[in-house]
């Protein structure tokens, strides 16, 4: 208690996330009344960015940050509007997702997959009711999955896993040794399913043809359409929805500000920034739009996704490959399934339960299975190949095209009438009106809840 004065030196990511509420221990005891919110550190061949922050008992009355003199200097390290005052709204919840966690090497290279969805089972079901494409990070932001991955879903029993032959025997070799010495019991005795499945998500996008993704952090803050019955990793956020206009908000410079006044800064402002849905996400106030404001986001989103697409598989370099394999009716791959391919199989008969998520039994113990026709961009040959390993989406931001600001300067323009503000705003005025936006709504929800609980009573 007798200090007056204390400084404190962190990586930049004290300004962030959990991180943060170090510095929001400092307001309520104190203040602060110097800081240096981002700058590198160089020692002993570390190189790192740091923050810089002085404290006290909240009696000085001079602040200043980055070297220039602020009224106020908050938890986040800025002094323009303090955003972190922002409510959660309840219209935000139940909509962003995190992947599923692997814990272990269940994913496989597209070439074996491809040839393990045609090999049979003794119990007769294909090996599809447990492979899918699969993307990470990395590969999102590529543009075009890379990987397949054995996903046995959150409730598949070891006897049943075990007789789709080659995907058990995968996880077997690859998975299990590692899970063997996990300290944690439930992830060592289901060491055949992911760590964590995901069945909030999966139970989310059932009924989705696609569904929005996000990159957790990136150099660019990417929106990309990723085809539902593809599994993302944990190090992506994905959004159960397939409209175009919410797309379109999501991927507006609004957006774009309010999420990274909101995220954290992974290193250097270079390499990115961290997307937290509790913050940059649950937070954010989508505007109330007429149907002509909504078709105009929605077109000018279409059209963004539709030139970003092309520019990534231009149709000189690719064509459409349709794959052709068995798949269960009911199952994962059900809505490919061509109906006049379909045919009963029968295993005469089992004991064993159902889980919650398995395919359909027929009368007597048997199922029903059909042809797979699963459409696919890939290269036309050797040479295209080469070429579309370039064409990038972070290649594609790391350039900005003409064409590109174009269309995202469209869809800002847009996004922008749909509030109903001028898109000469200064960033921290938008902040500012976002702010404003999210407590009304925020005030509206509560006299909502109050409404319902007085009715109730």
């Amino acid at each position: 208690g007798r200090t007056i004065r204390a400084g404190l030196l962190a990586t930049q990511s004290i300004r962030g996330g959990l991180n943060r509420e170090v510095l929001n221990r400092i307001k309520q005891s104190g203040d602060m009344f110097f800081a240096v919110s981002d700058r590198e550190w160089v020692l002993d061949g570390a190189f790192v960015h740091v923050s810089i922050i002085g404290f006290d008992n909240g009696t000085s009355t001079e602040k200043m940050i980055d070297g220039r003199k602020v009224s106020e200097i908050h938890a986040n390290l800025s002094s323009d509007t303090n955003v972190l005052l922002a409510k959660q709204l309840v219209s935000n919840l139940n909509t962003c997702y995190i992947g599923a966690k692997k814990a272990g090497k269940f994913e496989l290279p597209t070439e074996i997959a491809l040839q393990w969805l045609n090999k049979p089972n003794p119990h007769g079901k294909p090996n599809s009711d447990v492979l899918s494409p699969w993307v990470n990070g990395t590969t999102l932001v590529n543009g075009r999955p890379s990987h397949w991955i054995v996903d046995s879903g959150n409730s598949m029993t070891l006897s049943e896993f075990s007789r789709y032959e080659l995907p058990h025997k995968h996880v077997f070799e690859f998975v299990k040794p590692d899970r063997d010495e996990n300290k944690e019991v439930r992830t060592r005795d289901n060491w055949w399913r992911f760590k964590r499945a995901a069945s909030d998500m999966r139970v989310a996008i059932v009924a989705l043809t696609r569904y929005l993704a996000v990159v957790r952090h990136s150099k660019h803050r990417i929106f990309q359409w990723v085809e539902a019955r593809t599994v993302s990793d944990d190090g992506i956020y994905l959004f159960a929805t397939d409209d175009m206009f919410f797309s379109g908000v999501l991927q507006s410079t609004l957006h774009g500000d309010w999420a990274t006044a909101q995220g954290t800064q992974v290193r250097e402002r270079e390499s990115g920034f961290r997307y937290t849905p509790t913050t940059c996400f649950e937070t954010f106030p989508f505007p109330d739009p007429t149907d002509a404001q909504r078709d105009a986001i929605a077109n000018a989103a279409r059209e963004l996704d539709q030139l970003r697409n092309n520019w990534l598989n231009p149709p000189e370099w690719t064509t459409t490959e349709v794959l052709e394999f068995p798949g269960t009716v009911g199952g994962p791959w059900d809505r490919y399934i061509d109906a006049a391919t379909v045919v009963e199989r029968n295993v005469g008969g089992t004991s064993e339960k159902d889980p919650p998520l398995a395919p359909p039994r027929v009368p007597g113990g048997g199922f029903r299975v059909g042809t797979v026709k699963y459409p696919r961009i890939v290269p036309k040959d050797e040479q295209s190949a080469k070429e579309l390993k370039k064409r990038t989406l972070t290649n594609l931001y790391n350039e900005r095209p003409t064409w590109l600001d174009l269309v995202h300067k469209k869809l800002d323009a847009a996004v922008f009438a749909a509030y109903g503000w001028s898109p000469e705003m200064s960033d921290d005025e938008l902040l500012a009106a976002l702010l404003e936006l999210n407590l009304q709504r925020a005030a509206e929800q509560t006299t909502e809840s109050k409404k319902k609980a007085a009715v109730k009573k």
